[in-house]
C-alpha cells in the first residue's frame, strides 16, 4: 500500500461523483421532441381549435412522460442528514458531510457530500448506486464497494439493504419495486390505447382507458408504499439519525394519477349524459371557430349573388344558351 497524492490506502484514484441519470435525460428529451413537433404543427391551425389541441397534446405528453420517467428515478424515497463521522478505513480522521439515501424501483443511491467538499486533500462528493433488480446480485455489489474502499458512511448504509442484514428490508424493497415498475408499464400501455381511442373519436372507451391508466398508477403507489410497513433499521451517526420519507417521484405520480382519474371520469360522464357537449369539446363535426363561420357566409353570399344574376338574365338569352 502506498500513498497517491495524499489519498489513503485502498483509494488509488479519486472518486468521480455521478451527477446525472442519463436515462432520465434521454426520456425527457424524447418527449420534449414530440411536444415541440406538435407545437410546430399547431402553428398551421387557426382559431380556437389551436387552444384545444395545445391543451390536449400538452396533457397527454405530460402524463406519458411522467409514467416513463418515474420508472428510472431514484427519489421515490429520500432522506438526508448532516453528520460528523469517520471517512475512511484505517483512519480516525472525521469529516463533516451531508449523507443521503435515494430509493427507486431498481435500487438505492447513497450520496456523500462534504461540507465543504474539499476536505482531507480531496473532493468529497459521492453518489454510489446499489441495484437489487432481478438478475443482479446486491451482495456482490456491496463486496465490490468494500474492495474499492468506499467511504465508511456509504458502506454503513449499503449494509442495511443487504440480504443478510438483520433489518430484513432487502426482499421487501426488491419485490415491491419490481411490481411497482410492472404496473407503471401497464399504465403506459393504457395511456397509449387511450390516445388511439380518443383520436378515433371513441370517447367512452377512451375515457375508460384513461381511468385504467390512473388506476394502475395508484396500484404502483400502493405496491411501493408497502415498504413503509417495514421501516429501515435506525441509521445512526453519533448524534445524527438518517430518516427517510416518500420522495418527489411518489407525489408526482400520485398527482398525475389523480389527474388521469379526473379527466377519465369527466369524459365517461359526458359521453353517457351529454354526448353533444362532448362532441363540441372535441370539435367533432367541425369546429365553431370564426374562420369557418366566415367561410360559410362567403359561400352563401356568393351563391345568392349568382342566383340573382341568373334571375336577371332575359329569357331569350337563356333560350339561345340552351
Amino acid at each position: 500500500m502506498t500513498f497517491y497524492d495524499g489519498i489513503y490506502p485502498f483509494y488509488p484514484t479519486s472518486r468521480v461523483p455521478v451527477v446525472f441519470n442519463t436515462i432520465q435525460i434521454v426520456v425527457i428529451l424524447i418527449f420534449l421532441v414530440f411536444l415541440v413537433a406538435f407545437l410546430i404543427i399547431l402553428i398551421g391551425i387557426r382559431g380556437t381549435e389551436k387552444l384545444h389541441w395545445l391543451v390536449r397534446i400538452t396533457l397527454s405528453v405530460f402524463i406519458g412522460a411522467v409514467i416513463v420517467v418515474v420508472n428510472f428515478t431514484n427519489d421515490w424515497e429520500t432522506g438526508f442528514t448532516t453528520v460528523n463521522t469517520t471517512y475512511k478505513s484505517f483512519s480516525n480522521e472525521k469529516v463533516k458531510a451531508e449523507v443521503g439515501i435515494h430509493v427507486g424501483f431498481k435500487g438505492v443511491n447513497i450520496t456523500l457530500r462534504g461540507l465543504p467538499e474539499g476536505q482531507l486533500n480531496e473532493i468529497i462528493n459521492y453518489n454510489e448506486e446499489f441495484l437489487w433488480v432481478f438478475g443482479l446480485n446486491y451482495e456482490s455489489q456491496y463486496h465490490e464497494g468494500l474492495e474499492k474502499g468506499l467511504p465508511d458512511p456509504i458502506l454503513y448504509i449499503a449494509e442495511k439493504f443487504t440480504p443478510n442484514s438483520p433489518c430484513g428490508v432487502y426482499s421487501q424493497y426488491r419485490v415491491s419495486g419490481h411490481y411497482a415498475s410492472a404496473t407503471m408499464w401497464v399504465a403506459l400501455c393504457a395511456w397509449m390505447l387511450s390516445n388511439i381511442l380518443l383520436w378515433l373519436l371513441v370517447f367512452l372507451y377512451g375515457g375508460y382507458m384513461i381511468l385504467v391508466t390512473g388506476l394502475f398508477m395508484i396500484f404502483s403507489l400502493i405496491s411501493f408504499g408497502t415498504t413503509r410497513h417495514t421501516p429501515l433499521c435506525a441509521i445512526q451517526f453519533d448524534d445524527a439519525t438518517l430518516e427517510s420519507s416518500l420522495g418527489p417521484s411518489f407525489w408526482l405520480t400520485l398527482a398525475t394519477a389523480l389527474l388521469c382519474l379526473i379527466i377519465g371520469s369527466t369524459i365517461v360522464a359526458m359521453s353517457l349524459f351529454t354526448p353533444a357537449m362532448l362532441n363540441k369539446v372535441f370539435l367533432v363535426n367541425g369546429s365553431s371557430n370564426e374562420d369557418e363561420s366566415q367561410e360559410t357566409d362567403f359561400y352563401n353570399h356568393t351563391y345568392n349573388e349568382v342566383e340573382k344574376d341568373v334571375q336577371s338574365l332575359p329569357l331569350e338569352g337563356l333560350d339561345k344558351v340552351v
